[in-house]
Order: structure tokens, then C-alpha cells, then sequence
């Protein structure tokens, strides 16, 4: 009886062991083969049409020729820029409100915070985009037209808030897993020295969770980088460089949602789609290579 038991242990062990693994190794060949038809697609700028990286990355000349013949313009600067522009100025605006959210739900007040303004940040990851855009184009975009007197609300101004709102779940609950795990020696030390609570959040809690709150900040940020849908509504949607914070503009994920379905398949227009579409997989993965870093950085430390 005890052998036929632990023969049925050992089965489920490797059963389980076994689907793990080729859950794992689906991922894993499913990650390059995306990665290697994003590599096929998006290289045709430059080999079929020859265009040079120079000229896709650092011109504003974006006249792609809808045809196999080629011949046309592939700059996409200013859709470079205006992703940029748009997911920095989220950050200045999420990372703030999302670090104090963190301390308040682990340090100031944890009943609080687990009860009610946890689940409610929660709740945040769980809305579909298009409501985020949605609500930004019939709310937002017509209060900064208001506010700032300006022709039109679509703007940078209104994809950064967007932007701002949608990564703020993020930041906040992982900002809120690295503040809890830190010592709470440090703490205690802290106090002990006669530090007062702001002393001892500034100086020992925040450094000593850095790591990981980075983590949180780099994982926001690439999710604003791959967020297409809420920005394409309240960005605008021009072909220029915005001279304001209040001027519409285009970014990388609003210009291939709008144009992909349009483009000749085989066409030069299309595969300069396809080349942003695999610099947006290159970001995706600095980001990536970035996080595991600042995770060695942070075992090293522990």
C-alpha cells in the first residue's frame, strides 16, 4: 500500500513538474517567434526599400508610399517624441501620487489600507482601456479646452493624464511590495536614533526600497509606452511636433492602430508600421533587461 502510494506521489510530482515545464518552453518559443516575425516584418524598411536607421529614428519626414515600389519618406521622429513626451509627463504626474498612496497604505495607515484603498487601487487595473479613453475624450478633453482657452483639448496634456491614471495601479502596488519588505530593523533603528516619522520615511524607508520602487516605475512606464487605444482618443492624432504641452501630436502605439488596418499588405507604408511596431518590441525588452537588473541589484543588497 505504501509502495502504490508513493508511486502515485511520484507520478503527480512529475505530472505537475512536467506541464510546468512545457508551459514554460511554450512561453519561452512563443516570446522569440513573436520577436523573429517582428524582426522579419519590420526589417523590410530597410532591406526591401532601403531606408536607412538614421532616417527612421531621426526624421520627421513621414511620407511612406502605400505601394510596393517604395520611394517614399519613413521618419518617424515625431511619433518617437510624442510617445515620449506623453509617458514621461505620466510619470511626473503618477509617480508622486503613487508613492504617497504606497506609504500611506503600509506605513501611515495598514488597516486602512488593506481594507479600502488597496481593493480600490485593484480596481483601477481591472478597467478596460476604452473606458480610460473614453471618459478622458467626454470629460477631460473638454475641461482643458475650458481651463486653458486653447481651440481644441486633445492634446499631450490629456494623453499624459490618461497615461497618468492607467499606470498608476501599477507603480502604486508594487511600490507598496517593496516599502513592505523592508526590514523593519531599519526602522526600529530609525526611531531609536530620535528620528521622527517623516526623518525616518525620507531618509531610511524610501532609500532602502528604492529598488524595488524603480522596478515599480519602469514596469509603469512600459506599460504607458504599449498603451495605444486611451491615448489615440485624447492625443489628436497630428503629424507635427507640439510647441506646448497643450498642442495634439501622434505617437508610436496611436499611429499603427490607425493605420495598420489601411496599409497595402507588402507595401512600403506597411512594413514602416511594422518597423515601429518592432522598435516598440525592442523598448519592451530594454525595459525587461532593466528590471531584471535592478532585481539582481536588489538580492545583491538583501
Amino acid at each position: 500500500m505504501d509502495t502504490s502510494r508513493q508511486q502515485n506521489m511520484f507520478r503527480r510530482e512529475y505530472l505537475g513538474k512536467g506541464i510546468a515545464t512545457i508551459c514554460g518552453l511554450f512561453l519561452i518559443v512563443l516570446t522569440i517567434a513573436i520577436g523573429c516575425f517582428l524582426l522579419g516584418k519590420g526589417s523590410l524598411t530597410f532591406t526591401q526599400f532601403d531606408h536607412s536607421i538614421a532616417e527612421f529614428l531621426f526624421s520627421s519626414e513621414w511620407k511612406p508610399s502605400d505601394t510596393e515600389a517604395g520611394g517614399g519618406q519613413v521618419g518617424a521622429l515625431i511619433f518617437i517624441v510624442g510617445s515620449i513626451l506623453t509617458c514621461a509627463l505620466a510619470l511626473l504626474i503618477s509617480v508622486p501620487f503613487s508613492l504617497c498612496t504606497a506609504i500611506f497604505m503600509t506605513k501611515i495607515s495598514p488597516q486602512l489600507g488593506e481594507k479600502i484603498i488597496r481593493p480600490a487601487v485593484e480596481i483601477f487595473v481591472g478597467i478596460p482601456s476604452v473606458v480610460y479613453g473614453w471618459v478622458g475624450l467626454v470629460v477631460l478633453v473638454p475641461l482643458i479646452k475650458t481651463i486653458f482657452d486653447v481651440p481644441h483639448g486633445q492634446s499631450v496634456l490629456a494623453a499624459a493624464i490618461v497615461l497618468a491614471v492607467m499606470i498608476y495601479p501599477t507603480i502604486t502596488s508594487v511600490s507598496a511590495d517593496a516599502i513592505r519588505s523592508v526590514n523593519n530593523k531599519y526602522i526600529e533603528g530609525a526611531y531609536g536614533l530620535g528620528s521622527t516619522r517623516w526623518q525616518m520615511l525620507y531618509k531610511v524607508l524610501l532609500p532602502a526600497a528604492s529598488t524595488g520602487i524603480l522596478t515599480a516605475i519602469v514596469l509603469g512606464l512600459a506599460r504607458a509606452f504599449g498603451e495605444a487605444l486611451a491615448v489615440s482618443m485624447v492625443i489628436g492624432k497630428m503629424r507635427a511636433f507640439p510647441e506646448s504641452l497643450l498642442d495634439p501630436t501622434n505617437n508610436l502605439t496611436s499611429a499603427i492602430a490607425s493605420d495598420m488596418g489601411g496599409a497595402m499588405d507588402g507595401g512600403e507604408f506597411n512594413a514602416a508600421l511594422w518597423s515601429m511596431a518592432l522598435l516598440l518590441f525592442i523598448i519592451s525588452l530594454v525595459f525587461i533587461l532593466i528590471i531584471h537588473a535592478l532585481s539582481g541589484r536588489k538580492e545583491e543588497v538583501a
